[in-house]
């Protein structure tokens, strides 16, 4: 069964551009934009969700990251 999302793929790929010309605007070395997102991924577990989610969300966010890569 197909994953549904309730954002619109075009909202999702215009953040995802976004994201990526701030990047490339600051010329970020792979480590350091990979440094950027993963403290911007630790400030919205630590800020938006609630504690007794964290640990799942962030265990669910590793594994889909994980499999995104083995392809």
């Amino acid at each position: 069964m197909p994953i549904v999302s309730k954002y619109s793929n075009e909202r999702v790929e215009k953040i995802i551009e976004d994201l990526q010309k701030v990047l490339v605007d600051e010329k970020a070395t792979a480590d350091l934009a990979l440094m950027c997102l993963g403290n911007v991924v630790t400030s919205i577990l630590q800020n938006d969700i609630k504690p007794e989610q964290r640990q799942a969300i962030a265990d669910n966010f590793a594994k889909a990251l994980k499999q995104s890569v083995e392809k």
